[in-house]
């Protein structure tokens, strides 16, 4: 037995059950790849001045900082990866501009924090729409009623005379039927408006709603007629109320009991489908109260006063054309063709059947952004109409560009504007230095806390006794006293 070998071989087998176990090799983890973005690589057409750029990836990835990722000229806002997705929110973008966004390798990581390489997505924006084909003010030079009245003739003969050079300063009566609003306005600033508005609201067959503890008598004219005879113009709305319902129409006929009239849409269910059908009803109250405002109109056609008429007002009642409401007024409640039709309803009534010969025919919008998309297809037509107006109530004094153009454009300039009801009255220098041509602006009577009439209120409040006397007093605006006589 060879000893020494038996040793070493001993020795050996000792050292080999020393040594630690071979581990396999680790794989290194792999990279995050982008499987996607949204908008795609190359994308055209895009809307808006922001978006969220988002990236997917193959497996869960971090961004821990924004600050290395570049989009060109866009503001990169904030970051945030969750899961395989990483989104990147990114403003200031501009119409027609193509853009693209960088991310250095390494900002977006994934397992082990193994780097993404660099990531490019580039997108357009879509193209800058034509500037519009805009119309130019050119109004017709005769009224719509071929027997239009001398003395309508000659306002509107004026009107046109003034178009582009002044305005008319106006007011709207208190709810008294009176020159209450006028007289404080003289009594604050020294002038009088030149054009005064009254409201058919409290007629006997659409009476008041309830609550509104007021009586009016509207045979008596003496308010209007102390405006016209010292030379200032005249105009009448109509709050049309209506009854909430067949029953509250009798009530009323039958019993004197007025309560359940409304205009506001939301307030009652009166159809104007319905009320353009001859049999119905509502038909049969439609017809008698445009005979009842047709007869205190003849009160002022007998005593030779024109009148500028605005009925169905504010787009034909689509002041809330975006609402689950649908309009504000129940004259639009159905849509654009049946107001259209009581529109003319209206004109052939007054003009034909009942020879209101004297009356200027305003059609009014609403100024809410967005609705003069709409005025096509609610206009009535150039053939009944007069003038164009836009009730605005804005917190502001500014000369109410869009709304003017739009007024032009809907009539292919073939009508005057006006702005037909304000709160804060827009400054008459920027309106001409900004070639907004308004004919007259008709603010809105205000009445304080303790329900007193004031040239203000909490809702246009910019209505200052300064802001009055500075409006009254410019170079463009004529008052009552700059009136010439147009009997």
């Amino acid at each position: 037995m060879n000893k020494p070998l038996s040793i070493l071989t001993a020795l050996l087998t000792l050292a080999t059950a020393c040594q630690k176990p071979e581990v396999p090799s680790e794989e290194p983890a792999a990279a995050p790849k982008l499987v996607s973005s949204n908008p795609a690589n190359g994308a055209t057409g895009l809307t808006g001045d922001a978006l969220t750029l988002v990236l997917t990836f193959d497996m869960n990835v971090k961004c821990p900082s924004s600050a290395s990722i570049t989009a060109d000229e866009a503001k990169v806002g904030k970051v945030l990866a969750y899961d395989k997705d990483v989104k990147i929110e990114l403003s200031g973008l501009e119409r027609g501009n193509s853009y693209t966004v960088t991310i250095p390798k390494g900002t977006i990581s994934g397992f082990r924090n193994n780097p993404a390489d660099e990531i490019h997505i580039s997108f357009t924006m879509k193209e800058k729409d034509p500037d519009p084909v805009h119309s130019t003010l050119n109004p017709t030079t005769n009224l719509c009623n071929p027997s239009a009245s001398q003395q309508a003739k000659k306002v509107y003969e004026f009107l046109l005379q003034q178009s582009g050079k002044k305005t008319l300063s106006g007011a709207m009566s208190g709810s008294s039927n009176s020159n209450d609003f006028a007289d404080l306005i003289y009594s604050n600033v020294g002038k009088y408006p030149a054009l005064t508005g009254y409201d058919f609201i409290f007629l006997q067959y659409s009476p008041t709603p309830e609550n509104w503890n007021w009586k009016v008598n509207y045979n008596d004219i003496s308010a209007a007629r102390e405006q016209w005879n010292n030379n200032g113009l005249v105009s009448y709305m109509w709050h049309w109320n209506v009854p909430t319902s067949e029953s509250a129409w009798k009530n009323g006929t039958e019993k004197g009991d007025y309560t359940g009239y409304a205009f506001y849409s939301d307030k009652t269910a009166f159809d104007i489908k319905e009320a353009l059908k001859e049999g119905t009803w509502q038909n049969q109250f439609l017809m008698k109260d445009i005979e009842e405002a047709a007869s205190y109109l003849k009160n002022l056609r007998d005593a030779g006063i024109p009148v500028i008429w605005r009925p169905l007002h504010e787009a034909a009642g689509n002041y809330n054309l975006y609402s689950d409401n649908g309009a504000w007024f129940w004259w639009g409640k159905g849509g654009a063709e049946p107001c259209k039709q009581l529109w003319r309803l209206l004109y052939d009534q007054f003009t034909k059947v009942h020879g209101l010969n004297n009356l200027i025919w305003v059609w009014t919008v609403d100024a809410t952004a967005g609705c003069e998309d709409q005025y096509d297809d609610w206009y009535p037509g150039d053939d009944v109409v007069d003038i164009v107006g836009v009730d605005i109530y804005e917190n502001n004094t500014d000369a109410k560009t869009r709304q003017f153009q739009a007024l032009v454009d809907v009539t292919k300039g073939n009508k005057l504007v006006s702005v037909s009801e304000c709160g804060n009255i827009p400054d008459p220098d920027k309106c001409f230095a900004q070639g907004n041509a308004w004919s007259w602006f008709m603010v809105w009577c205000a009445y304080d806390e303790n329900n007193n009439l004031a040239l203000s209120n909490k809702d246009w409040n910019l209505n200052t006794k300064t802001w009055w006397s500075t409006v009254m007093g410019s170079k463009y605006v004529i008052n009552r006293e700059d009136m010439p006589n147009l009997k």
